[in-house]
């Protein structure tokens, strides 16, 4: 089996709504991701998987549980002052809104390079312009958009920019928080397989967090199901998707779209009843490798 890369163990967040009520976002969470691996997190809206990709990042506080990268627990403060440079060096993260996640007053050629600029990195192909060139060839980009402003890109090239100014480090975690929800369908397949690309050629982990069921299914190798901060159900993307077990998953499962209208027509949703499910539990292999949630 692979190596271990990211470990997350019991992650549970809150955010506090007033002094006497809190909303627990993300609850008791686990789970791991191999080097070279995809590793899928689905979900509705509120689910809290945004929640826990910025808990990964170190960008929320972990309230508790911890959060082990390469063999650093990222929710000790002195482990990660220590690895700090390595930490935000090595993890990297693409935002699903890249209008305002991209700098509107720099151009594509320095908002490729700030992060190398940032940690004085030496660009490898002699200069930051020639380096922010070649990242952006690595995701079909030619130079000619080097000097222009975020503003005059279309949605899915300012999504390429992102991910070029992502890779430039050579991470070895892309924590991509629905890269393609806001993008053509046609975009959106060519954002997917520069992923499957990226994952190739450098053997990057990529934590792929999305609403997109198909796309999910196509990209991942294994899937986390989440369900009001919790994860219901985690399997090899196959398995999963064949033989899902939990009443939640079946439910998102028989809601995928069928591309053919007459068998879309006869097509059965399930449905999912919150009230006949309690989320109190831990995660039982019910199948090897195929984790579901149980309670006590």
């Amino acid at each position: 089996m692979a190596e271990v890369l990211l470990q997350i163990e019991n992650l549970s967040h809150s955010f506090k709504l007033t002094k006497k009520l809190k909303l627990k976002a993300v609850d008791n969470v686990s789970f791991c991701i191999h080097k070279g691996e995809i590793f899928g997190l689905v979900g509705e809206s509120g689910s809290g998987k945004s929640t826990l990709a910025r808990c990964v990042m170190n960008i929320y506080k972990t309230q508790s549980g911890k959060i082990i990268y390469k063999g650093v627990d990222c929710t000790d403060k002195a482990g990660f002052k220590e690895n700090k440079k390595m930490l935000q060096k090595d993890r990297q993260l693409i935002f699903q809104d890249n209008a305002s996640s991209l700098n509107q007053k720099m151009r594509v050629c320095d908002i490729i390079t700030e992060p190398m600029r940032i940690h004085h990195i030496k660009p490898p192909r002699g200069s930051y312009r020639a380096e922010a060139a070649f990242q952006l060839k690595y995701v079909g980009m030619d130079e000619s958009y080097l000097d222009k402003y975020p503003s005059e890109l279309s949605g899915g090239q300012r999504q390429r920019v992102a991910i070029a100014r992502a890779v430039s480090m050579e991470p070895g975690l892309l924590v991509a928080d629905e890269p393609i929800a806001s993008l053509d369908v046609s975009i959106q397949a060519q954002i997917i397989n520069l992923f499957k690309h990226l994952r190739q050629e450098h053997g990057f982990s990529i934590l792929f967090i999305a609403h997109d069921l198909s796309m999910v299914e196509y990209l991942c190798d294994r899937v986390g199901v989440m369900y009001k901060g919790s994860l219901v159900e985690l399997a090899p993307t196959e398995e999963l998707y064949s033989n899902p077990l939990h009443p939640y998953t079946k439910a998102l499962m028989s809601a995928i779209p069928v591309p053919d209208p007459l068998l879309e027509k006869k097509r059965r949703r399930i449905d999912f009843d919150a009230a006949d499910f309690s989320l109190g539990g831990e995660l039982v292999e019910v199948i090897p490798e195929h984790f579901v949630l149980k309670e006590q």
